[in-house]
Formats: structure tokens, C-alpha cells, sequence
């Protein structure tokens, strides 16, 4: 119930019995004046009646005061309520209002930004427009004033030279007649060395002779050997206690060992093929016996190095005796023996030594010279690459001065050894066949491989001639250096011209490299149109 309503109410009761009150006394004192006792009971009970009235009415009135401070509590709270009701949506449609604003400002500055960047741009656009039209107009000034120096150019030029421009045609066509003249020149001379080519053919016959009747088979040592184990717990076991049975091989033997999860295999890597061929006969050694610590080690790598020096040896020996040679110096034969673990551009030395040994005893035979003291230089020509890291200088000076020194006295043999890769004069036969058989036996199909870098940088270089030219764009060397493509400017070269740079690239290859057989060089000219659809 609303609380003025219950006040309202109260107040109402109060007054209504007060007016009740007092219409009783109001009819008692128009009766008849009764008797004493009466009186005093009238009395009584008007003073009891007034004193109920009284109460009634103080009663009503303290209900009234209370509803009514009851009900200012409430209208109070109730005014609080919705007077923090009214700042709530207030707040909240203000917030609205400043990011209503707030986006529109954003809107507004984007707009803002936006038409500024257009006016810049229209500002660019107008300014380039201005600049291409003048750079038009001085193109065609340009284009008009160089017309006109041309032409006067042309004419005191005839003025000068007193050459018509028929004439001027003709000291021109008589030019490049002169220039096909140097090139049917070189067409005649590349002939005559075909023919000069065919008269040395009894030398070709001898070499190819020699070469048809001596075929060696070729083999090539990698860095790396890998020795088979029966479990891969034996990889524990070669690893040791916190590594140390592998590095007290390692130590011993200088070499790595790679132990990975390749199963069944251990693999010895090391550029001396000599110490690797030692350390995978050891750990073969080891595997096999299964006692493996680093005494045992030790013991195992020591008698493998003894059985490895007499296994050199060895080798040294049988390479003499298949070169049918006088036996030299035991450190020589030893020397030779070294070559077998040791390559060269892939091919294994003292494979290469016997077939160079057979080679020129061949080839001496055919010339009619001593094909024994032939062999004898073919198979120690290459002595020196045995222990070329142990002294200076290069293995032709190196192996000359330990032939010199271990007894050699023979001045052809000696001369062979430090003159096959002209580093002196060959003024001895045998140097010339020991050259020859050397060559034939590193460039034969097979022998060797040309390593990488060799490669890629003729490669380059075959590019590079190329692209020297101001008209080439593109060059690119295909079918292994044998053909040159090259890519020209079809602005700056017409197709005549086209022609002309493709020779001028062939002579530039004759004379700036050397290469085996023939490059064939085509020159490439296109034009491309290209637009785009808008």
C-alpha cells in the first residue's frame, strides 16, 4: 500500500473518533440535568471518554507520525533508486553519445586524409603530365637538332673525305670483304692443321697402340671405410666407459670413428688413407676378438702399424715385379707401396704408376728405345705424391731428390721424374713419353672425375666472356661447356648486328680459353610485345 495512503488513513481514523468523541458529549449536555449521581457518573464517564479520545487520539497520531516517517524512508530510497536508475541510462547514453562522436571524428579524419592524399596525388599526377610533355617537347628538339647535325655532320664528312655516300657504301662492303677474307684465312688455316694433323698420324698410331693394347682396370678410394660388426651391442663396447675405448682408438690410431644408428656397420673416416686402412684392420681386429679396453687397443693398433709397414712393402714389391723393373732402394719400394693408398683427382696413384709404366714401355718399344728403363721411369714418376706433405716443393721436385738420394743415378729416370709436368725442359725422350703416357693415362674415359669447383668455374668463365659484350644480356654455358647461349638486347642489336656479336664471341672464347673440342656459340634476339588489361 502507498505510504501516503496509509497515513492518510490513520489520520482520518484520529479524526473521526474525535468528532465522535465529541457529538456524545454534544447530546449528553442537551439532555435533562440529572441527578447527582448521575452527574457524577456522566462524569466519570465523560472523563473516561475523554480520556479514551485522548488516547485514541494520541494513538493515531504516533501511527500517523510513524507511517509517515515510514513512508519518507520510502519515498527517499525510492527517489534514490530511481534517481541512480536515470544517472545509469544517462551515463550509459552518454558513453554511446561520445563513441558516436568519437566514430565520427575517426570518420571524419579518414575522409580528411583520404581527400588529402587524392589532391597530392592529383598534385603528382598534374606535375608528371607537365614534366612528360616538356621531356616530349626536348625529345623532338632533341630528335630535330640531331637530324640536322647529322646531315651536316654527313655532309662535311663527304666534304672532308671527298667520298660520296656510294663511295662511302663501297669503302664499307670492301672493309667487310676484307674481315670475311680473315675469316676464310682461319678456315684455311684450321685446314692445313687437319692436314698437318693427319701427317703426325704415325705418332697417333703409336699411342693409340700402346693404349689398345694395355687396358688396366680403375678403382677409386673414397675418405671413408666401414667395418661390419655382428650386433649393435658390440657398438657399446667400442664406445667404452663414458667414451673412453673409442677415444684411445681415436688417439692411437688418428682417425674418426663414427658410431650412428646405421645398424650393423661402424664407419672409419680420415684423409690418410693409410692410418684408415690401419684403424679398420684394428677395429676389425678388436671385433673379432671381442676383448676390447684401451690396452688391448694399444696392443691391437701397434701390431696392425708393423703388419701395415710390411704389408707396404709388399705392395712396393708386387708393383715392381709387375713393371718388370730392376728392384730399386727398399725405401723407394717402400715409397711406391704408400702410393697405393693414396689418390689423385679420384684415381688411385700406383694403379696410375704401373699403367704409365706400361704405357711408355710400349710406346718405347714401338719407337724402338729401351722399353725397360721406359717402365722404369713410367712407374717412378709419381714417387714423390708418397711423401709430398712431408717435405716442400711438389712432388715431381720431391720425388726426384728421393730417387737422387736412395741410389737412383740413371740421369733419364731422374730427368722423367722432376720433367713430366714441365717443370724443366724435356730434353730427354723418356721425359716426353713419361708426359704422354701420364696424360693419356689421367684423361682416359673413367680415370678420373673433374671435381666440382674445376667445373663450375670453366663454366663461369665461358659465361663471363659472354657477357663482357654491352649488348648481352643472358648467357648460359649447356651441354657441359660444349654450347654457349647468349641473349641480346633487341633494342641495341638489329639481326645483322646479331651476327657479328655472335662472331665476335667466338674469337673472344679462341683467344681468352682453353678448351678441349669445339663451343658452339648462338646468339639469341626476340622482341616482346607486352600490355596489360585493364
Amino acid at each position: 500500500m502507498d505510504p501516503y495512503l496509509s497515513a492518510g488513513l490513520a489520520l482520518a481514523a484520529a479524526v473521526l473518533g474525535a468528532v465522535c468523541a465529541y457529538a456524545v458529549l454534544r447530546l449528553r449536555g442537551r439532555t435533562p440535568p440529572p441527578s447527582v449521581l448521575d452527574t457524577a457518573r456522566f462524569q466519570e464517564e465523560l472523563r473516561q471518554a475523554q480520556a479514551k479520545a485522548d488516547d485514541v487520539v494520541e494513538r493515531a497520531r504516533r501511527e500517523a507520525e510513524a507511517i509517515t516517517r515510514e513512508a519518507e524512508h520510502q519515498v527517499r530510497d525510492e527517489a534514490l533508486r530511481r534517481r541512480e536508475e536515470v544517472n545509469r541510462e544517462l551515463e550509459a547514453a552518454r558513453t554511446e553519445a561520445r563513441e558516436v562522436e568519437r566514430r565520427a571524428e575517426k570518420r571524419e579524419d579518414a575522409a580528411d586524409q583520404k581527400a588529402r592524399d587524392l589532391a597530392r596525388k592529383e598534385k603528382q599526377l598534374e606535375s608528371l603530365q607537365k614534366k612528360l610533355a616538356e621531356r616530349k617537347e626536348n625529345l623532338e628538339k632533341k630528335s630535330l637538332r640531331l637530324d640536322g647535325l647529322i646531315a651536316e655532320q654527313t655532309q662535311k664528312l663527304q666534304e672532308v673525305t671527298g667520298l660520296t655516300r656510294e663511295a662511302a657504301e663501297r669503302l664499307l662492303i670492301d672493309r667487310l670483304e676484307r674481315e670475311l677474307a680473315e675469316e676464310v684465312a682461319g678456315r684455311i688455316r684450321r685446314h692445313d692443321e687437319r692436314v698437318r694433323q693427319e701427317a703426325e698420324g704415325r705418332a697417333r698410331e703409336v699411342l693409340a697402340t700402346a693404349v689398345q693394347r694395355y687396358a688396366a682396370s680403375h678403382t677409386a678410394s673414397a675418405t671413408v671405410s666401414t667395418v661390419d660388426i655382428p650386433s649393435d651391442d658390440m657398438k657399446g663396447r667400442i664406445i667404452g666407459r663414458e667414451g673412453r675405448n673409442i677415444r684411445t682408438f681415436e688417439k692411437a690410431t688418428g682417425v674418426d670413428v663414427i658410431v650412428d644408428d646405421t645398424p650393423g656397420v661402424v664407419v672409419v673416416s680420415a684423409f690418410d688413407n693409410v692410418r684408415r686402412e690401419t684403424a679398420r684392420l684394428s677395429l676389425a681386429k678388436l671385433i673379432q676378438d671381442g676383448r676390447i679396453h684401451p690396452t688391448r687397443i694399444e696392443e691391437v693398433v701397434a701390431e696392425t702399424q708393423q703388419e701395415m709397414d710390411a704389408h707396404i712393402l709388399e705392395l712396393g714389391k708386387q708393383a715392381v715385379q709387375e713393371a718388370d723393373v730392376a728392384v730399386p732402394h727398399e725405401k723407394i719400394v717402400q715409397l711406391l707401396g704408400r702410393l697405393r693408398f693414396r689418390t689423385s683427382y679420384s684415381q688411385n696413384v700406383l694403379q696410375h704408376s704401373l699403367e704409365v709404366a706400361h704405357l711408355c714401355g710400349l710406346m718405347a718399344a714401338e719407337l724402338g728405345l729401351d722399353p725397360r728403363l721406359a717402365r722404369r721411369c713410367g712407374l717412378l714418376h709419381d714417387v714423390g705424391k708418397a711423401a709430398d706433405h712431408e717435405m716442400e716443393g711438389g712432388h715431381p721436385k720431391v720425388g726426384a731428390e728421393l730417387a737422387r738420394r736412395y741410389g737412383e743415378t740413371s740421369p733419364d729416370v731422374l730427368h722423367a721424374i722432376a720433367g713430366h709436368h714441365d717443370d724443366v725442359t724435356a730434353d730427354h725422350i723418356y721425359t716426353v713419353l713419361v708426359a704422354a703416357a701420364d696424360a693419356i693415362s689421367a684423361s682416359r674415359p673413367g680415370a678420373r672425375r673433374e671435381t666440382l669447383e674445376r667445373y663450375v668455374k670453366r663454366l663461369e668463365e665461358l659465361e663471363a666472356v659472354a657477357c663482357g659484350f654491352p649488348a648481352v644480356e643472358h648467357a648460359y654455358a649447356i651441354q657441359a661447356g660444349r654450347e654457349l647461349r647468349v641473349i641480346v638486347n633487341a633494342h641495341k642489336v638489329n639481326d645483322a648486328e646479331a651476327v657479328g656479336t655472335c662472331r665476335e664471341i667466338a674469337r673472344a672464347i679462341e683467344q681468352q680459353l682453353d678448351y678441349p673440342g669445339e663451343i658452339k656459340v648462338t646468339v639469341i634476339r626476340e622482341t616482346r610485345a607486352t600490355e596489360v588489361a585493364k
